[in-house]
């Protein structure tokens, strides 16, 4: 794509880390045939196409933000279908990332979008916070109908009950069963210890299990993808912080082989850390982190599943596009011994997607239904995922019970069946 930017613009931070990325694009349109807003609202310019093209106009006429070129930018779901499309290897995740930096920095939303987002920003990433919100919401719940748009989608996505906190969730070191072959920290995360902490107990129980180390560092928490997908790059940045300084605490004291992520999301922007700070520490973070099925996929047995199960395997956005690793789930699976399948649009996402079922609902409802659909055609007993937000969304949409990759090859090494 041609640029025609003007060397004082080129001094602009915005337009110098963006113009090479623009150029990329050669305005093909493969990306539309995976792009799922624009399979929903079949406009070009919500398409990764027609909003590379608005940001380039944007650049090139010095235009700050209005109303419509935020639209277009936050119906985006970020979900990098189209850079697996892409044959020229268009770095759209980093032009979109800025985007809303830039439209946080120069527009000024209406009030109640500043407000929600603001508050979301206050209480997602802190689990004591997210927790008494959830117990609120969730006594708010039966009078869901009483709303509308954003809080009855909030509601509806609230768990009727919240599981109760389990104290592997607390800075510690869970010593290996037998001889210790590998030494790893874990991500503590934020929204996932509140909506499943089982996800992290299957998590450990299958490393120790299999001769590695876990350490749950101190001060370690949320890994900062929710504020960076809302633009809030400080925020982003102080968490991402947080998390750097506390696991190379833990290099000082012995060497890790890997800092485990067992939520995808988080895992797409960690592994971002080197590109998103640009300092040494930063780099051997995101060299450091690894997805719990990346891990696992060198040292992980062949063994009996405990139940002949049929798992329709949902393949999150973040995994498959954003790490690009997309078999290795489904071969722990098989490997466990469990029938995998896996559902027509498997590269679809399924409208989750951070905040995303919050903050644009109706686009959100509508991918959650066509992959809950997908999906129940296969006719499974059971699905897996890698993420916290797609069990969420799919379970909402679903009867098929869903459970993380992690929890069903735990059951498959002798722990608990996943509740």
């Amino acid at each position: 794509m041609k640029t025609d930017f003007t060397d004082s613009q080129r001094a602009d931070p915005f337009i110098a880390r963006n113009e090479d990325i623009l150029k990329s694009c050669v305005h093909c349109g493969m990306c539309t045939a995976t792009c799922p807003s624009y399979q929903i609202l079949g406009d070009e310019l919500d398409s990764p196409r027609g909003r590379i093209y608005m940001i380039k106009s944007l650049m090139e006429e010095g235009r700050a933000p209005d109303e419509n070129f935020v639209r277009h930018i936050d119906q985006c779901l970020s979900c990098l279908a189209c850079t697996t499309t892409c044959p020229s290897g268009v770095d759209y995740m980093h032009l979109i990332d800025d985007a809303r930096a830039h439209i946080e920095e120069n527009y000024k939303r209406p009030f109640m979008d500043r407000y929600l987002r603001k508050v979301l920003a206050m209480i997602i990433p802190y689990p004591k916070r997210f927790r008494l919100a959830m117990m609120g919401a969730g006594l708010a719940r039966p009078f869901r109908f009483l709303f509308g748009g954003r809080i009855r989608a909030m509601l509806e996505l609230a768990p009727k009950q919240l599981p109760k906190q389990l104290p592997i969730d607390k800075p510690q070191t869970h010593s290996p069963k037998g001889e210790r072959k590998k030494r790893v920290a874990i991500l503590a995360g934020c929204a996932q210890s509140v909506l499943d902490p089982e996800i992290h107990r299957a998590t450990i129980s299958v490393l120790t299990k299999l001769g590695v180390e876990v350490v749950h560092p101190k001060g370690a928490g949320c890994c900062g993808a929710l504020v960076h997908h809302m633009g809030r790059v400080n925020d982003a940045h102080d968490a991402a912080m947080v998390n750097i300084n506390a696991w190379l605490e833990l290099e000082k004291i012995a060497p890790l082989d890997a800092i485990i992520i067992n939520t995808s999301g988080c895992g797409t922007t960690i592994k971002d850390y080197g590109h998103m700070i640009e300092t040494d520490e930063a780099r051997r973070v995101s060299e450091l982190a690894k997805d719990i099925s990346e891990f696992l996929i060198d040292i992980f047995p062949q063994t009996d599943a405990p139940e002949k199960l049929k798992i329709a395997y949902h393949s999150a956005c973040s995994l498959q596009h954003g790490q690009k690793i997309k078999e290795t789930p489904k071969e722990l699976l098989k490997r466990a011994g469990f029938e995998v399948v896996e559902p027509f649009e498997s590269h679809l996402c399924c409208g989750s997607a951070g905040t995303y079922n919050m903050l644009q609902p109706e686009i959100s409802t509508k991918l959650g239904a066509r992959k809950a659909s997908n999906i129940e055609r296969l006719k499974p007993d059971a699905i897996a995922a890698g993420n916290i937000g797609c069990m969420t969304q799919i379970g909402a949409y679903s009867r098929v019970p869903i459970a993380h990759t992690i929890q069903f090859l735990d059951w498959a090494l002798g722990g608990e069946k996943p509740s």
